[in-house]
């Protein structure tokens, strides 16, 4: 799109907001917004920690296609480019940057459907995802080792009452195109259905001169999705949900001059086909409590590969560099979780307290083959030089966790929250370069947490949580003393406020929070061949200490019918307290991938002739790439816009993403990668540019 397409439209959506605002005067309000994530349904205004609840007019008015389109609206929510989707997440400074090497060791969870799926989110596309909810901080008592920072918790859509469907179609630039169908309905007898699928594609917004292509990067995912519900009884409830996903994108998405322009001769994959299923079932009874059974499993092909150099035989000339890197992973869960949960006639202390005791069991089985392959001769020097190694692993892991909660009035308006949970984990780790280990740990998470109510409409809380993950082992030519590493704890001390003001048009949820990592894991890299790309040395380590000094809040108001105005701000002070290994010392440095500010805001409105705008815009401080260098990205702001008409049973759109076509980073290296010199330069992955698109999807 031109400028002075690009002018014209947003002179179109500024007409919009003109016209459309004066014409919408009755109010309306905030329907309550309640927390699943947690043991218990709740009210957002009662849960006391940190979180974030996007209902499904926000996922699809504020995103086209994928998650990670919704996380620069989340305040303190920040991912890594490395990989084609989202996948490695960071909550306020905390989480993985890159694929990890031998355990997998999330310190976001991500779990859909009660399928964990936990360092493998590439799968989050969106159709029929009816409400997103993002939990800040430790999550200690509710999901153990894999929750240190936080978790993002995605529910599709349910049965419904009655029949009902949704047909999705798109069109866009970047050759983008896509299809979803969804239908849902009774089966009589109190049972209920939901089924969809969806397809997508695009290529990727990266030209690729050498090959003569524009795919290289491409796009291409399919997602099939399942819900059934239904009753045995009076006092059996089941849900049976699955999905099947199959997202084949590729891997190409840097270039040498940091453009969107790729020279490689062997673009690579970023794949990952999934399938999932989980069992929830509920035992009601006129007893003191209601029995939870939720089984879950999944099995993952991962695919990931890359062209280590970048480049091509004609890039190069007249040096020979060539190499390439190939991961193949297999990963399989099962986890089974067990609850039993007061009712009003089991509560304690007089009624005053509801209580929960649990169990849970978890197994994990991963084998992964990575193969990495090149060549490399320079003419000028006489020198040559070739790579082929093939690494073979399998890891199994078992965890095995007790936890409990107590949740206790306290006079008329104060609720203290008791939880606790103790986990163990054995596993067990070889290879074909010999290492065999066999770590086994347990470790302890809780929360102490007051809520009190100021109001009918103002509720208040402060809470102490402890959460942890669990230490490991690096892989190949590491530093001395290197090889295993300690698990790490983190204390999260919080206060927040969640009011309902100006006649319920009025939503402020704001917390601040102060916490401490102890034993801090760290990944570090080096490279011990400047001559090939691939033979960088990854290793985790731990910091002495982190702390992390915070403020979120959002903000959400409905000034009048039809029209909506939202603002959210992280802000974030993210620190070594004291780092040092035998490469660098980064202590008091801040972490990686944690900017000091993210911000953003935007406006709905809509007419009641069914003509409806969006505008949404956000915007994120600088921050470190890595803990190995200290390369920065730029602070950067984007805008995304959609215009459009609703009916009854049909809405048709058009939409922006990326606007102004805002250049901006979500990865970066700092490494020497040109020949013959090979001298240290920072290369960096762009977000997406800018893409128009429309859509139309119509209800029945």
């Amino acid at each position: 799109m031109n400028t002075s397409a690009l002018v014209q439209l947003s002179r179109l959506f500024a007409l919009a907001l003109c016209l459309l605002a004066p014409l919408a005067m009755a109010q309306d309000v905030i329907d309550e917004i309640v927390v699943t994530a947690g043991y218990r349904g709740k009210p957002i205004a009662e849960f006391p920690s940190g979180v974030s609840v996007l209902d499904v007019e926000t996922i699809e008015g504020a995103a086209v296609q994928h998650f990670e389109e919704l996380i620069s609206i989340l305040p303190n929510l920040n991912w890594s480019g490395d990989g084609h989707r989202a996948r490695y997440l960071q909550i306020r400074g905390a989480g993985e940057l890159a694929q990890y090497q031998g355990a997998p060791n999330p310190s976001v969870g991500f779990i859909i459907d009660d399928i964990d799926f936990s360092g493998i989110g590439t799968i989050a596309t969106l159709f029929d995802i009816e409400r997103v909810e993002v939990l800040r901080g430790p999550q200690g008592t509710r999901y153990g080792a894999n929750a240190l920072a936080g978790l993002v918790y995605m529910q599709s859509t349910g049965p419904g009452d009655g029949f009902s469907g949704r047909l999705n179609l798109l069109l866009g630039n970047d050759d983008a195109r896509g299809a979803g169908l969804a239908v849902g309905g009774s089966l009589g007898a109190g049972a209920g259905y939901r089924v969809s699928a969806q397809h997508y594609r695009s290529n990727g917004f990266r030209s690729n001169p050498f090959l003569g292509r524009e795919d290289t990067n491409e796009r291409n995912e399919t997602a099939l999705r399942g819900k059934l519900s239904w009753s045995a009884g009076d006092q059996w409830r089941f849900r049976l949900s699955g999905l099947f996903s199959d997202i084949d994108d590729g891997y190409d998405a840097f270039a040498i001059d940091n453009s969107l322009t790729v020279l490689s001769n062997r673009p690579g994959k970023d794949a990952q086909r999934s399938t999932g299923v989980s069992l929830r079932a509920d035992r009601d009874s006129d007893g003191a409590f209601v029995l939870t059974s939720i089984t879950a499993l999944a099995d993952s092909d991962i695919d990931f590969s890359f062209d280590a150099d970048w480049g091509n035989d004609a890039a190069w000339s007249p040096v020979l560099y060539d190499y390439v890197s190939l991961n193949d992973r297999r990963r399989r869960t099962l986890s089974q979780e067990f609850r039993l949960t007061s009712t009003e006639a089991g509560r304690l202390m007089g009624g005053r307290s509801e209580w929960l005791l649990g169990l849970y069991l978890n197994r994990l089985d991963e084998d992964l083959t990575t193969i990495n392959r090149g060549e490399y001769y320079d003419p000028g020097y006489d020198f040559a030089d070739s790579l082929d190694s093939t690494l073979t692993s399998r890891f199994d892991a078992s965890n095995a966790a007790v936890f409990g909660q107590l949740d206790i009035a306290s006079g008329r308006d104060g609720r203290w929250t008791i939880g606790a949970r103790i986990e163990h984990r054995s596993a067990d780790y070889a290879d074909t370069d010999g290492l065999n280990v066999g770590p086994g740990e347990t470790m302890f998470g809780g929360q102490l947490a007051y809520a009190h109510a100021l109001s009918e409409r103002s509720n208040a809380f402060v809470s102490l949580s402890r959460g942890y993950r669990a230490g490991g082992f690096n892989l190949g030519f590491v530093p001395e003393n290197r090889r295993q590493f300690d698990a790490e704890s983190m204390w999260n001390l919080e206060v927040g406020l969640r009011s309902m003001l100006a006649n319920g048009t009025l939503l402020v949820n704001a917390s601040v929070f102060y916490s401490i990592r102890n034993d801090q894991q760290v990944e570090t890299s080096f490279q011990l061949n400047p001559n090939d790309p691939a033979s960088f040395v990854f290793f985790t380590d731990n910091a002495a200490e982190g702390r992390t000094t915070g403020v979120e809040a959002e903000l959400r108001w409905l000034p009048s019918e039809g029209v909506e105005l939202y603002a959210n701000l992280g802000l974030l002070d993210a620190e070594f307290e004291e780092f040092v290994t035998p490469q660098i010392d980064q202590s008091g440095r801040d972490q990686a991938h944690a900017p000091s500010y993210s911000v953003a805001a935007g406006a709905v409105l809509r007419h009641s002739s069914g003509l409806f705008a969006r505008l949404d815009v956000s915007a994120k401080d600088e921050f470190y790439f890595d803990v190995s260098h200290d390369q920065r990205s730029s602070a950067y702001a984007v805008s995304h816009l959609r215009l459009g008409v609703e009916r009854e049973r049909w809405t048709a759109s058009l939409w922006l993403r990326n606007a102004f076509d805002k250049r901006y980073a979500v990865r970066g290296f700092y490494f020497g990668n040109e020949p013959p010199d090979f001298p240290p330069a920072l290369y960096i992955r762009q977000g997406d540019p800018r893409q128009l698109g429309a859509s139309f999807d119509m209800r029945f």
